[in-house]
């Protein structure tokens, strides 16, 4: 019995070594890439000081950044299923790098748009090859908890960025944070470099071909598929709910109930901190079911009541912390789920257009929501921001809700 079981046994710790290693790697170049997102917004009057612009000019930067990264998602997805996700993410990172170095030393405010133009372009390679590599090396009865760990790592980089931006502007300069946040990224390339062959890197024929175990065609008439197309509505209500809760939640709160912005920036830091436990307990969740469905329209249920909350009730400090905390919670429990619905609808090899295509809404909604709930700040109504809110959570519930399940458990699945 001892001679058959050591071997199992053995079989199964290196298996657990090694999905660790590959997560690991993996989850540094996803924090990478938030603290990239989130590196901006801290140390935003300083860089407009710097060019002499406007906060819309400068602003640009970002919108610039969305448009580039929803562009051109899709496309680098295909290429990471083509060319291999080790080698994409890699050379992502170090675009992001070289992007970031050329931001914070070119002269003119017009090569600081170009250079972040770039960084969005790297931006492009973290989804389709993070998801890709984690679907191909983590063990099914594991995968959720992975996709939890790799949201987990996304929001530490965001609740990270304020803090180390800022510090590292203050020693620095703004160009300082930005070659720190360069280093950051030749830091997290030259780790896949040294440790990479942990990494899978399949490389798929770029022409569209069947799938043996699925019967579905992988090209863009996979992208065009309903199920598909369900999956990329959901993540565009997430992206549009969150850009309000997180961007302007803060003013249209002091604007409707006076609530002092260090009230409402705690109520806030609740809500990301909170988001980032949820997502390590949604993973616990998203694997011990398969109504992921289910598990999205809990969450969202209480999402909701706090922006109804939010907008229509005087809340005291510590009600509303604790309300703005919960939420969040169950926020970041939807997350793992989310990723799962994504998961079962894609069959062996579209991991990277897949997820590259579906994640394409959270960039759309990144440069839509700012338009839209600054254009309603604009002319005084942010009672409608979380109107907006709630409207985009009921309709992400309903996308979820009604979505046709797979029938059957495909192989590539198991």
């Amino acid at each position: 019995m001892s001679s058959t079981s050591e071997p199992l046994s053995a079989r199964a710790s290196a298996g657990w070594v090694h999905e660790a290693k590959v997560t690991a790697l993996i989850n540094v170049a996803h924090f990478t890439s938030h603290v990239h997102v989130m590196l901006l917004p801290p140390i935003l009057g300083l860089v407009r000081e710097s060019f002499g612009v406007s906060y819309v000019e400068i602003g640009a930067a970002l919108t610039t950044f969305n448009v580039v990264s929803a562009a051109l998602q899709t496309p680098v997805g295909f290429l990471v299923d083509r060319v291999g996700p080790r080698i994409m993410l890699t050379g992502g990172l170090l675009l992001a790098a070289a992007a970031l170095v050329a931001a914070a030393t070119l002269p003119g405010y017009g090569l600081f748009i170009v250079a972040y133009a770039f960084l969005g372009l790297a931006n492009t390679v973290y989804h389709p090859a993070d998801y890709s590599m984690l679907a191909a090396a983590i063990d099914a009865k594991r995968i959720g908890k992975a996709f939890s760990i790799h949201n987990f790592s996304g929001f530490l980089g965001f609740g990270v960025a304020p803090t180390l931006m800022v510090a590292s502007a203050n020693l620095w300069g703004w160009q300082g944070a930005f070659f720190v946040a360069a280093g950051l990224a030749l830091v997290s390339a030259l780790l896949l470099i040294a440790f990479g062959g942990a990494l899978p890197n399949d490389r798929r024929p770029a022409k569209a071909v069947r799938s043996a175990a699925t019967g579905t065609k992988i090209g863009l008439d996979l992208l065009l598929s309903g199920p598909v197309l369900r999956n990329l509505l959901f993540f565009l209500c997430i992206g549009m709910a969150n850009g309000g809760i997180q961007t302007f939640s803060v003013v249209a709160m002091g604007n409707l109930h006076n609530t002092p912005v260090s009230v409402a920036n705690m109520g806030l830091t609740g809500f990301l901190l909170m988001s980032a436990v949820g997502v390590l307990v949604g993973g616990i969740v998203a694997d011990r079911t398969a109504n992921h469905e289910r598990v999205a329209v809990f969450g969202f249920a209480f999402t909701s009541t706090m922006a109804v909350l939010m907008g229509w009730v005087d809340m005291s400090a510590a009600i509303l912390i604790l309300v703005m905390s919960v939420g969040g919670l169950l926020n970041g429990l939807v997350q793992p789920s989310r990723d799962m619905m994504v998961r079962a609808v894609t069959p062996a090899g579209s991991f990277g257009k897949v997820f590259g295509f579906v994640s394409t809404g959270i960039n759309i909604g990144g440069v839509v929501s700012p338009l839209l709930y600054g254009w309603l700040m604009d002319r005084g109504q942010p009672r409608m921001i979380f109107a907006i809110v709630v409207v985009f959570i009921f309709l992400g519930m309903a996308t979820a809700i009604t979505r046709r399940k797979p029938q059957g458990i495909a192989e590539w699945t198991r």
